[in-house]
């Protein structure tokens, strides 16, 4: 079955161009032109991913994002002419997979919209990668090895592997290692998956599964 894609923008020549570069990969598209329809067709219809501008009427696909990620898993992806570092990251906060700037090129969609795809049918488990979490334990193991984690380093690894490719900011895994909203600064975050990757690297030396974004944060990827 083609993968359903839910294409929500209101330039109708920016779309028609999308939908044809989509269709012709394979796609199933349907297209939307308002924010504030978005809820209801996801609702309603299949939709493996959503092609989400920021910019909409009725609607701002930022507030859409949110009601979408507070509902479902459909993958995210944003596209929009604001380039500014806050709205990349508040995108990214409120649980995007992706974030594509305009201008773009049309394959670039299609390239991203696949990447993130493959993730989600490739289906990345921690037990299909070799990686293994044990929560009664607070426990890791890499290709069996116990990478003797710090319950803060667990919770840090169980919040990036919960959602492979999907970029988290150091806040939100200060949460997720910080339950009691201790004021911890950035760097703490950047040292403990320091700590975790030299652990990882004892095991696997030449191969990077914690990844750095650059200005943004964390993803983790097999």
């Amino acid at each position: 079955m083609a993968d359903r894609i839910l294409l929500v923008e209101d330039e109708e020549k920016l779309a028609a161009l999308l939908r044809d570069y989509l269709l012709q990969e394979g796609f199933e598209v349907a297209v939307l032109n308002r924010g504030d329809q978005v809820e209801e067709w996801v609702r309603t219809h299949p939709t493996d991913l959503v092609l989400l501008d920021l910019m909409l009427p009725g609607k701002s696909g930022l507030d859409v994002c949110k009601s979408l990620r507070a509902e479902t898993d459909v993958s995210i992806i944003i596209v929009t002419a604001r380039v500014d570092e806050i709205d990349r990251l508040l995108g990214l906060e409120l649980g995007a997979d992706d974030y594509i700037c305009k201008p773009f090129s049309p394959r670039e969609v299609v390239a991203r919209i696949k990447a993130v795809l493959r993730r989600v049918h490739r289906g990345d488990t921690p037990q299909e990668s070799g990686l293994v979490l044990d929560d009664n334990g607070y426990k890791a193991t890499l290709s069996g090895r116990d990478l003797a984690l710090t319950a803060v380093e667990f919770e840090l690894l169980k919040l990036l592997m919960s959602h492979p490719g999907r970029i988290y900011t150091r806040e939100q895994l200060m949460d997720a290692m910080y339950r009691d909203q201790r004021i911890v600064s950035d760097r703490t975050v950047d040292s403990h998956v320091k700590k975790i990757r030299k652990k990882m690297a004892s095991v696997m030396p030449d191969r990077e599964i914690v990844h750095s974004v650059y200005g943004v944060g964390y993803k983790y990827e097999w």
